[in-house]
């Protein structure tokens, strides 16, 4: 279960966390990737099973002890509390526009790595760390590691952009 998850398998604070529907224009590949040349933790909530990217990507990432490929968890405690609890939020969208997703996660104060586009930008007032291919989301991991970003910047953001009051 992920309660048994979150218990015994992760510790706090010490892992990379992202969820969204596994589709290539979200970069989950790339994620994964990166997960298997780091020592942190990634769990990642997702559709695996409907469609043949995500069956493929967690049959080929599911062998990895740090790697976590959790389907999706409707339950917005569990969900809250995983991301809550991690280091760095991936935010990997390419389209679309202010995500929900990022939006939680800025709420949080937490350290965002997310896509290169005017979306992702504009939404997090460039106060994330940005990537565009593997070698660029690799710097942007350490940078996040290394050298986070204020978290009450970003909660100040969410509360002058995105409260519903505001809006």
């Amino acid at each position: 279960s992920v309660e048994t998850l979150l218990k015994n398998k992760i510790q706090s604070n010490n892992y990379l966390f992202s969820v969204c529907r596994i589709e290539p224009e979200n970069n989950v590949h790339l994620c994964l990737d990166l997960a298997t040349k780091i020592k942190y933790k990634l769990v990642f909530v997702g559709n695996w099973s409907n469609s043949l990217y995500g069956r493929k990507l967690k049959e080929k990432y599911k062998k990895y002890k740090n790697i976590f490929l959790l389907d999706p968890i409707y339950d917005s405690k569990i969900l809250g509390s995983l991301r809550s609890n991690s280091k760095v939020y991936f935010h990997g969208h390419t389209v679309g526009g202010t995500n929900p997703s990022l939006v939680e996660a800025m709420s949080l104060g937490l350290n965002i790595i997310a896509h290169d586009n005017g979306f992702n930008r504009h939404t997090t007032n460039n106060l994330a760390y940005f990537f565009s291919d593997s070698k660029s989301l690799e710097k942007a991991f350490y940078n996040a590691i290394d050298r986070p970003f204020n978290p009450s910047d970003m909660k100040s953001l969410v509360e002058k952009r995105y409260l519903w009051s505001n809006v």
